[in-house]
This record gives C-alpha cells, sequence and structure tokens, in this order.
C-alpha cells in the first residue's frame, strides 16, 4: 500500500477498531472462517490503497489465496439482510446516531463507474458533474441524517437498465419504482422521520405515495412544472415571474440570507394540497434559484428550508466520502452479488468509523480527536503501520533474519 511516497509494510494484524466490529458481527458471521474474511475486506475498505479483491488481499503477510476472499465475497452464503440489519442496529446504541422524530431521510442516486463493460448490470449514463458519459452502476441510496448531523446510508437499490431486463426475462423498474421500495422500507422498518430528494424524484407518484404513508416530504420542484394557483392552471416558471419584489421575505439558512415567497397550491395529478417555497439570493434577482414543495402546509418556511438542506448534506459528503476513502467504486468484480455484497460492506466500514468522528475524546489508537472519515482512515492506517513496526521489532528480538522478515512482508 502507498503511502507518502513509499510502500507500507503488509499488515500484521487487525487494526483495534475492526477488531472490535468481529464480535459486533459475530451473530453474522458464526465461524472463524467467516469471520476472517470479513475482517480482511473491512481492514482493506479502510486502508489499502486500492480495494480490490486482489489487493485487499495482498495486504495482509500471512492470508489465503485471493480467490479465497473472491469466494467469500461471491459465493459463501452470508446475509446481506441480516449485515446491514446488525449495522443499523448498533448505530441505534449512539445517542448521536440513533433514530429520531427529527431526522431527516434523504433520498439520492450516484454513479459508480467502472472500466470493463461485462460486469453485472453496467451500463452507460450521463455524468452531470462531469458533462459525459461513463460506463458505471447507478445505485439509489436512502440515507439517514440524524439531529447531531450524523448521517450515514439505510439501505440501497441498484438500477438495470431495460433492455438487460428483458434480456433476463426480469422485470423493469425505473428510479421512481426503486424510490418507492427505499420508501416502502423505511416505512416498513419503522424508521422515524421527514423525507427529502431532489428534482429527479419529485414526480406525483412518489409524492402522492408518501403523502398516503403519512409521512412528510420536502422536494425540488423544477420550473417547468405545471401549478394550479387560485384556481388556474399555469407553468412555474410564468408564476414566478408575477412574485415582484415586494412579496419577497428574507431568511437566514445555513448562516446565509435567502428571500423567499410561500404560497399554498395544487399540483397537477397531486391528490393532496401543497406549498411552494420560491427562493431567490437577493430580493431584487428576477430570476429565483429553487422552488420547493412539502405536503405539510402548515410549516413555517425556515423548516422547509432545514429539511431540504440536509438532501445534500446527508448523500453528498457519504458519496464522497464513499468513493475516495472507502472504495465503494473499486470494486471490479463481474458478478452482480459482489456487488450487492461489497455495497453494505462499504457502509459497514463508513458506519463503524462514524461513531469516532467528533467523539468525545480521543481513541487510544487515533491519538488525536478524530473530525471526519478520512482522517480516521488515516488513523486506521498508521496503526496498521505501528503494529508491522512492532512485529518486525519483536522478530529480530527473536533471532530472525532481516531478509527473511521481508520476505514474509512481500518486500524482497
Amino acid at each position: 500500500m502507498e503511502q507518502d511516497g513509499g510502500v507500507m509494510p503488509a499488515i500484521i494484524g487487525f487494526p483495534s477498531v475492526v477488531e472490535e466490529v468481529l464480535s459486533q458481527y459475530r451473530d453474522v458471521f458464526g465461524t472463524e472462517a467467516a469471520r476472517r474474511p470479513f475482517a480482511e475486506y473491512l481492514t482493506g475498505l479502510m486502508i489499502a490503497e486500492h480495494k480490490t479483491v486482489s489487493a485487499i488481499n495482498r495486504e495482509f503477510a500471512v492470508t489465503t489465496d485471493q480467490s479465497c476472499l473472491n469466494r467469500w465475497l461471491t459465493q459463501v452464503e452470508w446475509d446481506v439482510t441480516a449485515l446491514n440489519r446488525q449495522r443499523l442496529a448498533l448505530l441505534q446504541q449512539d445517542r448521536e446516531t440513533r433514530y429520531t422524530q427529527h431526522g431527516v431521510i434523504a433520498i439520492d442516486n450516484t454513479l459508480i463507474d467502472h472500466e470493463g463493460k461485462l460486469i453485472a448490470d453496467v451500463g452507460w449514463f450521463w455524468d452531470h458533474a462531469d458533462k459525459r458519459h461513463l460506463i458505471a452502476h447507478d445505485y439509489l441510496i436512502a440515507n439517514y441524517v440524524c439531529a447531531s448531523g450524523k448521517h450515514y446510508p439505510l439501505d440501497f437499490r441498484r438500477f438495470k437498465k431495460r433492455e438487460p431486463c428483458e434480456a433476463a426475462g426480469e422485470r423493469f423498474k425505473n428510479h421512481t419504482a426503486l424510490c418507492l421500495e427505499l420508501i416502502d422500507w423505511v416505512v416498513a422498518e419503522g424508521i422515524p422521520g421527514d423525507i427529502t430528494f431532489d428534482s429527479y424524484f419529485t414526480t406525483v407518484e412518489t409524492l402522492n405515495h408518501i403523502h398516503r404513508l403519512k409521512r412528510a416530504y420536502v422536494g425540488d420542484l423544477k420550473f417547468n412544472r405545471k401549478l394550479v394557483v387560485d384556481g388556474k392552471e399555469i407553468k412555474a416558471s410564468e408564476w414566478v415571474k408575477t412574485l415582484r419584489p415586494w412579496v419577497r421575505t428574507k431568511t437566514m439558512s445555513g448562516g446565509e440570507a435567502q428571500w423567499f415567497f410561500t404560497k399554498s397550491i395544487r399540483l397537477p395529478g397531486v391528490e393532496h394540497k401543497v406549498r411552494l417555497v420560491v427562493l431567490w439570493k437577493e430580493r431584487e434577482d428576477p430570476t429565483p434559484v429553487k422552488l420547493l414543495v412539502t405536503n405539510n402546509t402548515w410549516w413555517e418556511t425556515h423548516r422547509v428550508l432545514r429539511t431540504y438542506r440536509h438532501r445534500w448534506s446527508g448523500t453528498e459528503p457519504f458519496h464522497r466520502d464513499g468513493k475516495q476513502h472507502l472504495g465503494m467504486g473499486d470494486c471490479q468484480l463481474r458478478s452482480a452479488i459482489g456487488h450487492t455484497r461489497h455495497r453494505p460492506l462499504v457502509f459497514v466500514a463508513y458506519s463503524t468509523l462514524l461513531r469516532h468522528v467528533r467523539a468525545d475524546r480521543a481513541e487510544e489508537w487515533a491519538l488525536s480527536r478524530l473530525m471526519t472519515i478520512g482522517e480516521c482512515c488515516r488513523a486506521v492506517s498508521r496503526q496498521a503501520l505501528g503494529s508491522t513496526i512492532a512485529w518486525v521489532v519483536q522478530q529480530t528480538l527473536n533471532g530472525r533474519s532481516l531478509q527473511d522478515i521481508k520476505s514474509q512482508l512481500a518486500l524482497l
């Protein structure tokens, strides 16, 4: 593993944070034969430079052939649902990450790009951020934003394009159907909180479905949508032009001043009344920057804004940390089951480290108070390196030759 321009010696033992995880997930992986690859994979996700199966396997001085780790991920029987359920149960034991009525469930999708076309369920997708087409998996992820500000993924669905679904005789599910599946799962699991999403998911079907479930939502509405205002149907882009500066009110959101106008209206096809909040950066701006919609028409504007703000804070930071630090996009296995299992393992790695972010006191292995997932990964890496150095010293004291030690660490 490359670190600071050099090569880190192979890992001798599991870091403290992974050793703790082994006891927490003992009921999911009941045997030592199942727990060891679980611990190896988690360790690799946290500190390996490359987080593919073969690269993770090469990090360990004493291990089995990489085909064993591959087989554990793709063939050996273990329950993904039980793994995720245990992860979420453990998060409920911490006051900073447990569910509350003030929590927010943020739903968004993210593209995980891949190099190979032979990976199951990949397709060509347009990446709006990079403005290019790429071969990728498209994942919908439901995230939980706690009252403390900490956030973590709840569950996911993988989108599969229509053509391969039809070729395999499977029912095609579009993004709306997968979004509704996640919402139904959240409700079935009894997870409290308001739901928020961007304009892509603010469909008539989604809004009606959530309202029937007696949940509150805040969505982003496109300006080309039709509205029914004072009994007349009008396009949102035309209606906002009638909202002159003197009807706008100033509010503070996220430390910044904004100007808003709010009104209860109807949306064609939506079975309930909604409240719109129109936002401008400056009072005199001719064009608003955002149009939000909620089914809780009695909410004050600041609550609508606060709930929607968690759409970003609950999704984008996890997508970034998952990709940059925990290998969310590094899995190159061809099988669908490998990717289906890789995702919740990344969730476990993230949730495990999240407990140590902004903790009241620094863990002994961390040396200092950790503020980000990236800092957690570097602290775990330092501990692993320290353990290897201590092992080398002990081996020399026991009389082993440097040549023999370097050979075991694959440094020759």
